[in-house]
C-alpha cells in the first residue's frame, strides 16, 4: 500500500496538482446530486408519459376514488404533492365524501360515466397540489 493511504493522512495532494482528494470527493457530491435529481426528473416524465398513453389525466379536476369506493375531484400534477403524501401512483389525503384519510388513485376517462363525474364534479377537496 503506498500513497496518502498509508500514511493515514486526511487529504492527499496528487502529483504536481493543487486539489486533495477531499477537495475531488466533494465535487463528486455535486455532479452526483445533478444525475440522481436528474434520473428522477427523467423518471417522472417518463411515467406521465405513459400514464397520459394509458387514459388517465392530470391537472386541476382529476376523478380520484377512495379505497372505500368516494369518488371526487383533486388536483393532481405528477411530482408535485402539497397536502397527500406520495405513494407511487397513490396518494394518501382526505377524502371530502367519506370525511376520512384514505388512499385515492386516479381513473381512467373510459372508467367514468356522466353521473360518476357529475357526483365527482360536485365534490372537490381543497384546490392545492
Amino acid at each position: 500500500m503506498g500513497g496518502c493511504a498509508a500514511t493515514g493522512a486526511r487529504s492527499c495532494t496528487w502529483r504536481g496538482g493543487e486539489r486533495s482528494i477531499t477537495a475531488m470527493a466533494s465535487g463528486n457530491k455535486g455532479k452526483r446530486g445533478l444525475i440522481v435529481a436528474g434520473v428522477i426528473t427523467a423518471a417522472y416524465i417518463a411515467g406521465t408519459i405513459a400514464a397520459k398513453q394509458m387514459g388517465y389525466t392530470f391537472g386541476r379536476n382529476v376523478v380520484v376514488k377512495c379505497q372505500a369506493g368516494h369518488v371526487f375531484t383533486t388536483v393532481w400534477i405528477p411530482g408535485a404533492s402539497v397536502k397527500s403524501l406520495k405513494l407511487g401512483f397513490w396518494r394518501l389525503q382526505w377524502c371530502p365524501v367519506g370525511k376520512h384519510v384514505t388512499l385515492v388513485h386516479p381513473l381512467k376517462d373510459s372508467e367514468l360515466t356522466g353521473e360518476t363525474r357529475d357526483f365527482a364534479a360536485a365534490h372537490h377537496d381543497i384546490p392545492v397540489p
